[in-house]
């Protein structure tokens, strides 16, 4: 069975995410599986997910998905280079072909640039770029430059994801070919593009409480319906109480603090008197607001540098249909896969639960009630499943 995976957010599903699928059923047939690696309930831009995990990975499922996996929060909210490796590795175990959006969707030209970020004579010229106080996104476009090699391939979103896909696909020796499709819109468009919308604008639509529907599939219309919906802004005191209580040990075990940023971190947030004010003032040049609120996020949730670069032994699997079935039976050969709300002892399981008892802080409608990851169910097709 042919087999093709996307690695995603579903940050909310929408129409664009539907085109992605529908072009991959066109392209292989309607027999091929596609398997989803999805950021669970925090996702890379180091926010809370707009809508449950659980009701995104129905949603996607119903609209065309075979299988959809949780990307474990430490993947999810690491740089665009952890977040893609993180979903590569899970994928291999199954996939035969990696699907992504992207601005050129060039593939030879996404190949070319991959090998180069991965050849020996990169990390040199990107340190010397970095010495210069370039940003590391600028950094690398130069030390790029200094090769010989296009960095055309770095100025947009899509495109820097593709080429980490790239990256990871070769550094692991994966399986997977690159399947890239163009994508189409302004991926941080604002208004929205009934055509084309962006995630960002379909998110300021429903956190306004203005119209979206007409942004997502009807399918995922009626999933997404009544569901609560979560903010940054809604847990913002937590956020304020928690980096207003930290020591000096816990900002530095930080990731993303690396040049002291950790040390300027904590003295604004102890000064500060909300997030923006705070990272308004960390905020520079050299280093981008994403870096800062995924380090903001990290601190929240307790996640160290360490933590962040540990490797997770599992796959947790959030719903499936009888084709997402038959892929996952043939993947237990090789990986470890757990059913939501399964739970062991295992420490990054403990990190789980208790980043979910966190996520319902930011819940809108008010704070939700801490133990819901023990109360997961899998959807499989038309069905809801209570795990036991």
């Amino acid at each position: 069975m042919k087999t093709v995976g996307i690695i995603c957010e579903y940050n909310p599903f929408h129409l664009g995410h539907q085109k992605q699928i529908d072009r991959i059923k066109a392209e292989f047939g309607d027999g091929c599986a596609i398997v989803c690696a999805m950021s669970g309930n925090f996702v890379q831009r180091g926010m809370p997910a707009i809508i449950d995990k659980s009701l995104r990975a129905k949603a996607a499922v119903l609209s065309g998905a075979d299988l959809v996996l949780e990307l474990p929060v430490t993947c999810a909210l690491s740089s665009a280079e952890g977040f893609a490796a993180g979903g590569v590795r899970i994928l291999s175990q199954m996939c035969d072909t990696l699907c992504f959006g992207a601005e050129t969707a060039d593939k030879d030209g996404l190949l070319r640039t991959a090998e180069a970020l991965l050849s020996e004579g990169f990390p040199p010229l990107l340190r010397e770029e970095l010495g210069t106080g370039k940003s590391f996104p600028a950094a690398r476009q130069a030390a790029l430059s200094r090769m010989g090699m296009e960095s055309d391939f770095l100025l947009q979103p899509n495109d820097i994801l593709a080429v980490e896909y790239c990256k990871a696909i070769l550094s692991q020796n994966s399986p997977m070919e690159p399947f890239p499709i163009h994508r189409a819109g302004s991926y941080h468009a604002e208004a929205a593009d009934s055509e084309n919308p962006s995630a960002t604008a379909v998110r300021n639509l429903m956190l306004s409480s203005h119209n979206w529907k007409f942004c997502v599939p009807k399918t995922a219309r009626e999933v997404f319906q009544n569901a609560p919906i979560h903010s940054i802004s809604a847990g913002e005191r937590a956020i304020l109480f928690r980096l207003r209580t930290m020591t000096d040990d816990e900002f530095e075990a930080l990731p993303y603090g690396s040049e002291g940023l950790w040390r300027k971190l904590m003295h604004e947030s102890r000064r500060g008197t909300s997030l923006e004010e705070i990272l308004g003032a960390v905020k520079s040049k050299r280093y981008t607001r994403t870096r800062l609120d995924r380090m903001v996020m990290c601190a929240f949730l307790g996640i160290t540098k360490e933590m962040l670069e540990e490797r997770v032994s599992y796959t947790r699997v959030l719903s499936f249909t009888e084709k997402g079935r038959a892929v996952l039976k043939q993947a237990k050969k090789q990986g470890v896969f757990l059913n939501a709300g399964e739970f062991t002892d295992l420490p990054n399981q403990r990190l789980e639960r208790h980043c979910g008892d966190l996520y319902g802080l930011f819940c809108t409608a008010g704070p939700e009630p801490p133990g819901i990851e023990e109360t997961r169910r899998i959807f499989y097709k038309s069905e809801v499943w209570r795990v036991e």
